[in-house]
């Protein structure tokens, strides 16, 4: 490896372009090597833009080329398989939420990367903010004790892109600076193309975190979900039962009135006490049975979604920089599982076991 990280992406689209590729162009260790995606006009106006070497419309291609690590970027149903074919060939792999839409494919990755001796990053925002960490930190050092219930719940503003009845996106979103592309629709509105609705765009968001915070993993899972005006889902309810015997929820909804900010909230029961984590009303507290309270300042607008910080660890983790990943190939494979399962109850209408 070179003195700078020879970087390919499959899959330039709306985010990729948005968020990704900028962190990236303005780093002196980063060589934007090989770009892929469909469509030659789209693909031109991306190599000239951030100045990529290579540009293809087939990702078999761009892994033929120098690389690195490669960033996936790709629709939700693609991931898995872009993904392993860049830790076949021994690249370090971010790849875009959800890493996988099904659970085997997810475990795989997680294989391939520690076989190869590859960092496997999923960039999920929220885990990186200092306030989560401090959730993190304050669960491992036993702060609750045994979790035994866990409620995970998320809402955001995306009634028009699930439903497709529109492709501008909100401020909150991010893409107001920049933006090269709109979010293509079929990404977020087609079934097939996204492997789901709000389970896969954005509830794997709370599930990554909460998968972060703690060492569950889902045992069986019984979800409802409603597609109300929409070809995927715009609600979620899940009750889930986790291997350590707690059991929980996992909600979700995506028609918060434009404008409004996105809604996570946490909340971790143990046997010593409880942990609450808001991001819209930035707060986190720790409240124990022994009354040994904590409540943490945050800052305001530290709960707002960035995603800044996974593409540079990212970089850091490659180079020896750092060694704390913060949304792992595990959380994410976590993560798949559980919604995984929830797509499989809502469609059998029964509870539905995580495979060992």
């Amino acid at each position: 490896m070179g003195s700078k990280i020879r970087l390919g992406l499959i899959g330039a689209g709306w985010w990729a372009t948005a968020n990704h590729l900028p962190i990236f162009a303005a780093r002196d260790d980063v060589e934007l090597t090989a770009v892929c995606r469909l469509g030659r006009p789209a693909l031109e106006a991306v190599r000239d833009r951030f100045g990529f070497r290579f540009a293809t419309e087939d990702y078999r291609e761009l892994l033929d080329q120098p690389l690195d690590a490669v960033v996936v970027a790709s629709p939700h149903t693609l991931h898995a398989t872009h993904a392993r074919a860049a830790l076949e060939r021994g690249l370090h792999v971010m790849v875009e939420k959800p890493m996988a839409v099904r659970s085997a494919d997810a475990w795989d990755l997680v294989r391939l990367a520690r076989e190869r001796h590859c960092h496997l990053l999923v960039p999920y925002g929220w885990n990186y903010k200092s306030f989560v960490e401090k959730a993190r930190d304050l669960i491992a050092a036993g702060a609750v004790g045994d979790i035994e219930y866990a409620m995970c719940h998320m809402a955001s503003p995306l009634r028009h892109l699930l439903t497709g009845s529109s492709t501008e996106m909100s401020s909150e979103s991010g893409a107001a600076a920049g933006l090269v592309f709109a979010p293509e629709t079929a990404t977020w509105a087609d079934p097939v193309v996204a492997g789901g609705g709000y389970g896969q765009s954005q509830l794997t968001h709370a599930t990554g975190l909460l998968f972060f915070l703690t060492a569950l993993r889902a045992a069986r899972v019984y979800a409802e979900m409603t597609a109300p005006g929409s070809r995927v889902e715009l609600y979620d309810a899940f009750s889930v039962r986790y291997r350590n015997g707690a059991i929980g929820t996992v909600s979700g909804a995506a028609t918060i009135p434009e404008g409004g900010g996105y809604q996570v909230d946490l909340r971790i029961f143990g046997r010593d006490g409880m942990l609450l984590l808001d991001v819209e009303r930035e707060r986190l507290e720790l409240r124990r049975n022994d009354g040994e309270n904590f409540s943490l300042p945050v800052q305001p607008g530290e709960g707002a979604y960035t995603c800044d910080v996974p593409p540079a660890r990212f970089i850091e983790l490659i180079l020896g920089q750092s060694n704390r990943n913060n949304s792992s190939g595990e959380v994410a494979a976590r993560s798949v599982e559980l919604l995984e399962a929830g797509y499989r109850s809502a469609q059998s209408g029964r509870v539905e076991d995580v495979p060992l």
